[in-house]
């Protein structure tokens, strides 16, 4: 809230806001509550837990609130709403609203409806719009948890041209829904969709505690008990009435347009109370609508076919010896192979990351616009035909990296390689479409324009990193580089950025040795051998590991500069102090350092010092070399030089702390911390949205990591912690040893 919402009108309308907080803490009941408790201990000890915590409160037998129907009448339906954002880009938001799937959680006809309108293969609405140069992305589903109400929705982000055939997206739309109607509901397409939810319930990777918890009692809600762990995830019942009807319900005379644009200023005559958006409603009637699928594209439009990627052969593959870290399995001029079989988790499962190395990526501005573009290009040509192994349980991506770029494949093993073979084709027989260029790089500028808008304590950090990192270049550099890019410059760039390349790959996961060293082999016939194929070896001088400034000890450097966007009242101080060059048992002391200080930090800089609302201590690994971070971002503009003297107090407060530590509590800490070594999901990643959920195992980021930054021996390492380790238990002050 603010002043005028909670000081100002409740005043007018004679409320004291304190008072009604109380009210309506009366509304608060314990039949109206549920619990979700995840812990190791016995169900006794759970109990009493819980009663002791929990008794006390009150069941007063409140009544739920319920909404007796949809909260749209007549008059909120048939709009078309003109916004005016305040990043760069088009976005259109087409919904209706319909009966709450959940009344029909297992028919799931929501989600049959979502799978086709949102699908991304030939033949669908997103393909063609795609092709046509007129949308980046696409996405359509039913949102709202609730038994009352619901929207059916599709968005998309629209190119500058896609603007301009805005009325031709949305009858493009309707004609794929009338063509759902006319070509019928498929009950092979329902099955398929069963079986992939099924697998991928079954073999679901392990869900952080706190996600599992808040689903989990979400569910309780809505759901019998006996559904509480399942939810809506496994429609089992084919019911075709239940399709038709939510697909009667996306009618033109429901509906509700919003567009989102820039190119709406000065054409808008409302303000919304809050933010001051300007916008304009106008009506959209059927008619209107009708007129719009008589213009649409004329491309034919088709349902998918069967899905090729649905895997078949889940079965656990045998590993006759036991291998702890990943090793070194093969290696040539060519490439490199580390592998490590899954002796964990035991699911049908790979993981594959293969790094191009490539030294003249990012040699200048130029060279690193033209390689996040040549990459941007890869990804988009290959999503029509990924995008089925995507939904079959699939995931790849294809990034940026400092050395050049990566593909990350990762899911279930059966269908792996034909993806992966795909993307290795992808990648060789490679050419510039200039449509899809100018759509891409249309995108990419508008990125760039967009970071002036990011959050304070993002642009410092990123500022940050330009003056440690060397060939890091400024965005205002690259900006202008990507303005004066062609197609044609593009496609003379691509075999020289590929004429020396070195593959680096890590497979870990469901796979044999013989296997993982068979598909890099075929990675390298298909990539180096091919007839007038562009890539090269690299130079054993080029392998070299960018490096990151060494800052000298007891002097103090200080880079103020003013944030890019002058509407922000926000300002952000980063307090960055480089610590030692990768080594593992440095990184674990220092993470434990990190893991005492990080709450008193959070309490002693927000709580005690109120000096600013985003306030937090982290670590920070910048090619190798670790870091402590502290972050401040404060409406409050506080003197750079007081802060600096804060940091300097508070670091003794934490050191005193550390040599304090109650070592018990360290004893747990440190056990806790060699424990995710071996088992635990990674907090977060910086591997992309596509793969992230399925390759987020700690273990092979932490091995992937070092064997990025230094090709270490993991498994001496490994074997080197154990009674280092083990000694940090027994005294706390050699933490700080």
């Amino acid at each position: 809230g603010s002043w005028e919402t909670l000081e100002t009108k409740p005043k007018e309308r004679g409320l004291d806001i304190r008072l009604e907080l109380l009210k309506f803490y009366e509304n608060y009941s314990a039949n109206l509550m549920h619990l979700v408790v995840y812990v190791k201990e016995s169900l006794d000890c759970i109990q009493s837990l819980v009663e002791s915590l929990f008794s006390h409160v009150k069941n007063t037998d409140q009544r739920s609130f319920k909404c007796p129907s949809q909260p749209l009448s007549a008059e909120h339906l048939q709009l078309l709403v003109k916004a005016i954002p305040i990043i760069e880009g088009d976005y259109l938001k087409i919904s209706w609203p319909v009966t709450p799937n959940i009344q029909f959680y297992k028919e799931g006809p929501c989600r049959y409806l979502s799978h086709l309108i949102g699908h991304e293969g030939e033949g669908s609405i997103f393909h063609i719009i795609k092709e046509l140069g007129w949308a980046m992305d696409l996405v359509a589903g039913a949102g709202s948890d609730s038994n009352e109400y619901s929207f059916f929705s599709v968005g998309m982000r629209l190119t500058d041209a896609g603007h301009d055939h805005m009325e031709d997206i949305i009858g493009l739309v309707f004609k794929y829904i009338h063509l759902l109607k006319e070509d019928g509901i498929h009950e092979w397409i329902f099955d398929e969709l069963a079986s992939i939810n099924e697998t991928e319930f079954h073999y679901q990777d392990k869900v952080h505690p706190i996600s599992y918890v808040t689903s989990t009692v979400s569910s309780m809600r809505l759901f019998p008990p006996e559904e509480w762990l399942v939810g809506e995830s496994l429609p089992s019942k084919y019911a075709p009435n239940r399709i038709n009807m939510i697909l009667d319900e996306l009618s033109p005379e429901r509906v509700r347009i919003l567009c989102e644009s820039k190119k709406f200023e000065g054409s808008t005559n409302c303000a919304e109370p809050w933010y001051n958006t300007s916008y304009s409603i106008e009506n959209v009637t059927p008619y209107m609508i009708k007129q719009w699928i008589q213009k649409a594209p004329t491309e034919k439009l088709y349902l998918p076919k069967p899905n090729i990627f649905v895997p078949k052969d889940l079965s656990l593959k045998e590993v006759p010896d036991k291998v702890t870290f990943p090793t070194i399995l093969r290696k040539t001029p060519l490439s490199r192979l580390w592998y490590k079989p899954d002796m964990l988790f035991f699911t049908p499962k790979v993981y594959i990351i293969i790094d191009f190395h490539c030294p003249l990526s990012s040699h200048s501005p130029e060279a690193a616009v033209s390689t996040s573009l040549f990459v941007d290009l890869l990804v988009d040509y290959l999503n029509a035909y990924a995008y089925d192994a995507q939904i079959a349980g699939l995931f790849y991506s294809i990034y940026l990296t400092s050395t050049g770029f990566q593909v990350c494949v990762g899911g279930y093993n059966d269908k792996m390689r034909v993806l992966l073979h795909a993307i290795m084709k992808q990648i060789v027989n490679f050419v510039v479409k200039p449509n899809r260029f100018s759509a891409l790089k249309e995108t990419s500028v508008k990125d760039y324009q967009n970071f002036n808008f990011s959050q304070p304590y993002s642009q410092a950090s990123y500022y940050l990193s330009l003056i440690l990192e060397e060939k890091k270049w400024p965005l205002v550099e690259k900006l202008q580089a990507l303005s004066k890019l062609e197609s044609d410059s593009l496609a003379k760039f691509v075999p020289h950025l590929l004429s020396k390349t070195y593959l680096e790959c890590y497979i870990q996961g469901n796979i044999e040795p013989g296997e993982a060293e068979s598909i890099v082999q075929e990675i390298e016939d298909t990539i180096f051998n091919t007839p007038n194929s562009v890539f090269k070896p690299m130079s054993p001088s080029q392998y070299l590991v960018k490096r990151v400034i060494m800052l000298e000890k007891e002097i103090k450097c200080c880079y103020q500069i003013e944030g890019l966007n002058q509407k922000n009242e926000n300002s952000s101080v980063v307090q960055y102090i480089q610590v030692h060059q990768d080594d593992a048992l440095s990184n674990i002391k220092l993470e434990l350092f990190s893991l005492i200080s990080s709450q008193p930090a959070f309490n002693q800089l927000r709580t005690v010092e109120q000096l600013g609302y985003i306030t937090y201590l982290s670590l920070r690994s910048d090619r190798g070399v670790w870091a402590l971070e502290v972050v401040i971002q404060s409406t409050v503009k506080v003197h750079v030089e007081r802060l600096s003297n804060k940091y300097d107090i508070l670091f003794c407060h934490f050191l005193l702390l550390t040599l304090l530590w109650n070592p018990r509590i360290l004893h747990i800490l440190i056990l806790e911390l060699m424990n995710s070594l071996r088992h635990s999901k990674a907090k977060s990643m910086n591997c992309p949205t596509r793969i992230s959920r399925e390759m987020s195992n700690r273990l092979l980021i932490r091995n992937w990591r070092n064997l990025k930054t230094c090709g270490r021996n993991l498994a001496s390492t490994g074997e080197r912690l154990k009674p280092e380790l083990s000694s940090l238990i027994g005294s706390s002050p050699r933490l700080l040893s």
